[in-house]
């Protein structure tokens, strides 16, 4: 097996994006989001995994607001990511999640958002986020909905709803 490169996704990635997320997901839901989210241009963030010239893993980061915030406050939201089945358990997912966070921190991005499994998100410093005063649009169990602090006080005066890009609404 060759090397795996981590890199910027682009516009020919498409068809390997989809495939990538219909089969690690077992649906098309997250697939047609990627592609809604790309069509509102509400991609901050998006990367792929390759090895062997093919796509087996993906990550994306969209804008959300906080609704009731004390003051304008900017944010990230991590979904959906996605490695292939036949290529999960190596690895890859880590680099996809790290390499998306050095991303948005390189582009000034402070504060990060994920609806994701309470167990995985952890090892990258995400934590529930009512202890920041966020809520969930969504009905979703507190301890998926987590949120990252890229520098020290990045939540501070932040407190509120999370909304995120109207394209989840379908998810």
């Amino acid at each position: 097996m060759s090397e795996l490169t981590i890199r910027a996704e682009l516009p020919g990635d498409a068809s390997g994006v989809r495939r990538v997320n219909e089969q690690a997901f077992g649906r098309r839901d997250e697939a047609d989001l990627v592609e809604r989210l790309h069509a509102g241009g509400k991609v901050i963030v998006a990367l792929v995994a390759e090895q062997d010239r093919a796509i087996v893993g993906h990550i994306l980061f969209s804008p959300v607001t906080i609704e009731g915030a004390a003051k304008p406050c900017t944010a990230v939201a991590l979904a959906p990511m996605a490695v292939l089945p036949s290529h999960q358990r190596r690895g890859i997912g880590r680099r996809l999640v790290e390499e998306g966070i050095i991303a948005c921190k390189e582009l000034g991005y402070t504060r990060i958002i994920v609806l994701g499994h309470p167990q995985y998100y952890p090892w990258f410093g995400f934590g529930p986020a009512k202890r920041y005063g966020l809520h969930c649009e969504y009905n979703a169990p507190d301890e998926a909905f987590m949120a990252l602090a890229l520098e020290p006080d990045a939540f501070r005066d932040c407190a509120g709803l999370v909304k995120f890009a109207p394209e989840f609404a379908d998810v």
